[in-house]
């Protein structure tokens, strides 16, 4: 019978590991959200804003154009994997926004993804990629649930654990972006 023992040391040296990467893992998310932000504001006629922490129940990001009458509330996602998921309560949260605002002519959800020009490979192990960003927009007439997407732009509904494809437009944002070629 053979016997793992973890000293605490080597127990506090996991713990610090974790607590890193989480930390990593929210900094690429905030600052994703930043340049989404950023972008709308440098933007005529667009106002992006940042709206809070993850803890409040508000979407990541929200971007008017009242001239055009527009609204889109964004649930922003960022990483180095090759899917990133997105869980269906975030996707209810930015739905219940867009309808509180029905002053608006044009209201969607958008969810947007950043897949970082690394890719995870490991612990500490990256290879490089091409980074790429697709801004869906998610259709109001599909059951609400756990979603993923995929490095290559693909969407996937989670659905008694397995996936199902669902085809989501592409919003044309009104800013240059790192879309895929062929994704338009």
């Amino acid at each position: 019978m053979i016997s793992l023992t973890i000293t605490k040391q080597e127990d506090d040296k996991i713990i610090n590991n974790n607590q890193k990467a989480a930390r990593m893992r929210r900094q690429r998310g905030y600052q994703w959200e930043d340049t989404i932000v950023k972008r709308f504001n440098c933007t005529e006629k667009w106002r992006g804003f940042r709206l809070g922490s993850p803890s409040i129940a508000l979407p990541d990001v929200l971007a008017v154009n009242t001239e055009e009458s527009t609204i889109f509330t964004i649930e922003a996602k960022s990483g180095t994997s090759t899917s990133l998921p997105v869980p269906a309560d975030q996707i209810e949260r930015c739905l219940d926004w867009i309808k509180t605002f029905d002053i608006y002519k044009k209201r969607n959800v958008l969810l947007a993804f950043k897949f970082l020009s690394k890719k995870r490979l490991g612990i500490g192990k990256y290879e490089s990629r091409e980074l790429r960003e697709f801004f869906k927009i998610w259709d109001e007439s599909l059951e609400i649930t756990d979603c993923v997407c995929t490095y290559d732009g693909k969407f996937y509904a989670k659905l008694d654990g397995k996936r199902k494809e669902i085809h989501l437009k592409e919003c044309k944002m009104p800013f240059k972006t790192k879309q895929m070629k062929d994704s338009t």
